[in-house]
């Protein structure tokens, strides 16, 4: 009997998802929002927050102060309120305010970026306030997703494992993640060629994000895509990388919900998608097992992943900036 739901993370379900024209991909999916606060990023906060007190570079007067967008937020704003730690979330004026309302309610005090960086976004500009908090405050811990290697500890000891546990005949011939932060694909690539040395992994970005040196511009959906390049992917074990626009994250989102009844957020529909993409251009000719991380639900994204106008407005606005450079 758990005392808390809080400490219910991870072993999360893995289950088939089909593409209809890819006959010899056997793709396997981690649902990871059955975890507590509904995404993956439960793992890296609750990891994180119990490694740093039990080791004692914490203590419970010490402030935690982290950039997020929002899963991240939500996650280690329930597990700073299990442990009794104060957190303070940097967040923008893009991040949903149901993932604002949940850090709230949970204690946090978040602080709202409006000012974009030269992006387009707003992470640079949330990681200098971080900074800055840090400068000026006394007994504090930045959590720092994007270097951390607790981060990708926290992935590579727990879904990383059950990755190679779980995959059918323990085998993974590929592995597909969406990268944002990179502490994931990070971990779980570590994991993954411990276990299977030939294994194949494949980063999937989206247009518009820098992580991989394509053209930054403003980006819409979530929780995949950075304008800046997270240091901990220094020790990702990555053989190549997909990219998908936004229009075909969208798409595979509703095809998820419509054919498997999975309710997803962007970056499961941008992985799915990348796996189409990848393997049209390299077709398998027998069949390969694929695991692939659904970072968080989509019940999240009812007003703008599966809502007809949000969808209309990114679409419309993404052919007037294609216009726009052709006439450059």
């Amino acid at each position: 009997m758990l005392k808390n739901i809080l400490h219910k993370v991870g072993n999360t379900p893995m289950v088939s998802v089909e593409i209809d024209t890819k006959e010899n991909l056997k793709i396997f999916a981690k649902l990871e929002y059955y975890n507590p606060t509904g995404s993956i990023k439960d793992r890296a906060a609750s990891y994180i927050l119990n490694h740093l007190l039990q080791k004692k570079i914490i203590s419970h007067s010490t402030t935690i102060v982290e950039s997020s967008s929002g899963n991240f937020g939500v996650a280690l704003s329930a597990y700073a309120k299990l442990y009794g730690l104060k957190f303070i979330c940097i967040i923008d004026k893009t991040t949903l305010p149901i993932n604002e309302e949940l850090m709230k309610l949970y204690g946090t005090e978040v602080i709202c970026i409006d000012k974009p960086d030269p992006y387009g976004g707003y992470l640079l500009n949330r990681i200098a306030k971080v900074k800055e908090i840090v400068e000026n405050t006394e007994d504090v811990y930045w959590v720092n997703q994007y270097g951390n290697k607790l981060n990708a500890l926290a992935y590579f000891n727990t879904i990383g494992e059950e990755i190679c546990s779980e995959v059918p005949d323990k085998k993974v011939d590929y592995l597909f993640v969406g990268v944002s932060s990179g502490g994931t694909i990070t971990g779980i690539s570590n994991k993954v060629k411990q276990r299977n040395p030939d294994a194949q992994v494949i980063a999937v970005d989206v247009e518009g994000s820098i992580i991989f040196d394509g053209k930054p511009r403003k980006r819409f959906i979530p929780g995949i895509g950075s304008s800046m390049k997270p240091s901990i992917l220094s020790y990702a074990k990555i053989d190549d990388v997909v990219t998908v626009d936004e229009e075909e994250t969208i798409s595979a989102c509703k095809d998820l919900f419509q054919k498997h009844n999975l309710l997803v957020g962007g970056s499961s529909g941008s992985v799915i998608a990348g796996i189409d993409k990848y393997f049209d251009k390299y077709p398998v000719k027998e069949e390969v097992n694929i695991v692939c991380v659904f970072a968080d639900t989509g019940s999240k994204y009812l007003s703008t992943l599966f809502n007809n106008e949000w969808c209309m407005m990114v679409r419309e606005k993404t052919k007037k900036r294609e216009l726009l450079s052709t006439l450059k």
